[in-house]
């Protein structure tokens, strides 16, 4: 469908990057954008206050605390500035070369106690928040990190995704991945089966992962188009993937939204200028229904590999695989649990279309799930200096 977005401008002279809400009835938004502009907004859509930050670098991601509010964190090139969104007038704290280069992703954990970052060399490191010290560096990736996320109800366990199209869980307790996921393995499967003589797929080079509030179920965008699903089991083992054909071209953004009846539903945004809702509440891999996708893919013992900071986009890789190790964490099996809310009984849905889809024409830098004015709404960026806003009332 078609519809009539709202319109916040104003706030920006520079493209749109980034977007984040602070979440609450009257919780402020904040944008970021090229040249380190940083904008306050409220929930009517109005700039409440600007900031160019030094150094003029892009400003990747916005992120507020779960736990307060009132601290607004913003990445521009291998630094974090933190903010008070009530109170634009400059940092009040630098986080300065927290990247070892340009910073792509952040997280804050529940607790408000660790934030986390991706960025260009392939690392994820995190920040102790109260301290301001990077107290871990997680290394693993062999091409640029795009993307993290802590897991909810789990402060100490966070995924992340890059352009080597792996995705990994992490335990901070551990040095290294509890377990590694290459997305090439879905895609070439598929691919073996649709591809026509002379036809090219993108590789799945991984852009954005999210994590539903049940802390169990992943989705994560890729460059083939589909959002790739994985589903967690107890002991946060790897149990099953999926993948929904989400966009005819690369897949830039996947957000759960936190706000709905069910923790189910994600919304996504593409090269193809089209912003989609998806129920997922039925999907197979969500219920926990069926076996393991994939006969090929097993647990193997984990082995080092070379580290590598190779930033093309795009890298020839061998048989997709899942590495694992064993996790002896009793609050990892305390607090996991089934990821379904659904009846075992539903139909299993092979085949998941979105609920909305909205033709938004312009390339999606960012989709932000939010509460504004008391409606479920999706605040997009493209590549112009205005947000879009787009209402899910009625779902």
């Amino acid at each position: 469908m078609t519809s009539m977005a709202q319109r916040w401008a104003g706030g920006h002279c520079a493209s749109v990057l980034c977007v984040g809400a602070a979440g609450g009835a009257q919780g402020l938004l904040a944008s970021g954008a090229e040249g380190g502009e940083v904008t306050v907004w409220t929930q009517e859509g109005v700039p409440l206050a600007q900031l160019h930050l030094s150094g003029q670098e892009d400003v990747t991601c916005t992120s507020f605390s779960p736990m307060a509010p009132g601290l607004l964190y913003a990445s521009h090139g291998e630094t974090i500035s933190v903010l008070d969104p009530r109170k634009l007038t400059g940092p009040t704290e630098q986080l300065q070369n927290v990247g070892e280069d340009e910073i792509n992703s952040l997280s804050v954990n529940e607790t408000g106690t660790s934030l986390a970052l991706a960025d260009d060399s392939g690392a994820v490191r995190v920040v102790d928040l109260q301290t301001s010290k990077v107290c871990r560096t997680l290394r693993k990736h062999t091409n640029i990190c795009s993307s993290v996320a802590f897991r909810p109800q789990r402060p100490q366990s966070l995924v992340s995704a890059g352009l080597d199209m792996q995705v990994m869980l992490w335990n901070l307790q551990k040095a290294r991945p509890v377990w590694t996921y290459s997305l090439q393995e879905t895609a070439e499967e598929e691919d073996g089966h649709q591809q026509k003589a002379g036809q090219l797929f993108n590789p799945p080079l991984a852009h954005c992962i999210s994590v539903a509030s049940c802390g169990n179920v992943l989705a994560c965008a890729a460059e083939d188009g589909r959002v790739h699903l994985t589903r967690v089991g107890s002991g946060s083992r790897y149990e099953q993937q999926g993948a929904i054909k989400a966009h005819s071209q690369g897949v830039s953004q996947a957000h759960f939204l936190n706000f709905m009846p069910h923790p189910y539903w994600l919304a996504t945004g593409g090269n193809d200028g089209v912003v989609a809702l998806w129920d997922l509440s039925k999907d197979s891999l969500v219920a926990g229904e069926g076996k393991v996708q994939g006969s090929k893919v097993k647990a193997t013992a984990h082995r080092r590999k070379p580290k590598g900071k190779a930033k093309a986009k795009s890298q020839s890789h061998g048989d997709a695989k899942v590495e694992g190790e064993k996790t002896d964490s009793k609050e990892e099996e305390d607090l996991s649990e089934e990821a379904s809310g659904t009846d075992p009984n539903q139909e299993k849905c092979t085949k998941t279309g979105p609920k909305l889809k909205f033709i938004h024409e312009e390339k999606v830098n960012w989709v932000c799930p939010a509460i504004l004015m008391g409606q479920p709404s999706l605040l997009v960026a493209d590549q112009s200096s205005s947000l879009s806003v787009y209402s899910l009332a009625g779902l």
